[in-house]
């Protein structure tokens, strides 16, 4: 089940649920809108001679200017919410770009589920898919987290992105998995 914007705010305010720094505009019907940090990372494409799942990727840090940051077209940036996220391990999320921004060609995404038990800032991939460039304001919301119960309290999220502050690079690399 998804939770209303008014259980977010009750379960907040009863400290079972973190989402910090929030105001009140942020609160949506089912949703919370989260902002856009200001701390970027993008690709070093001069520096990998190609990206592998197997190896560290190298990233360059990108500095906004005047709290604005401008992604070029047919580009992809990592991002990172200025909201800290804390989920109990009866609540999952997902994140989702704000329609209004989708239907300017910005397609923003986190990878996948916030799992139970999941405590660190939100990192976001962005993607402009036009041919023109996107200037995006440091602080403006820019996605939205959905929170939903799950049917039974988890095993609380203790992979590597737990703790996460700022845009953070792939650790892909470091799963286990891999067959020999």
């Amino acid at each position: 089940m998804i939770l209303s914007g008014k259980t977010i705010l009750e379960k907040i305010q009863h400290k079972e649920l973190v989402i910090d720094p929030l105001t009140k505009e942020q609160i949506q019907p089912a949703s919370v809108d989260l902002r856009l940090g200001n701390h970027f990372l993008v690709m070093a494409e001069h520096a990998n001679a190609h990206l592998s799942l197997e190896a560290k990727a190298k990233y360059k840090e990108v500095v906004a200017e005047n709290e604005k940051i401008v992604i070029p077209p047919f580009s992809f940036l990592l991002a990172t919410t200025i909201e800290t996220i804390e989920l109990p391990e009866n609540l999952t999320a997902f994140v989702e770009g704000r329609s209004s921004i989708g239907r300017l060609g910005l397609f923003i995404q986190n990878a996948g589920w916030v799992d139970p038990g999941f405590k660190g800032q939100i990192t976001l991939e962005l993607f402009n898919a036009n041919r023109l460039p996107i200037e995006l304001t440091i602080g403006r919301r820019i996605c939205q987290i959905i929170i939903s119960k799950v049917d039974q309290e988890a095993k609380p999220y203790s992979g590597k992105y737990l703790f996460q502050k700022g845009a953070t690079e792939s650790r892909i690399f470091q799963d286990d998995d891999v067959t020999q």
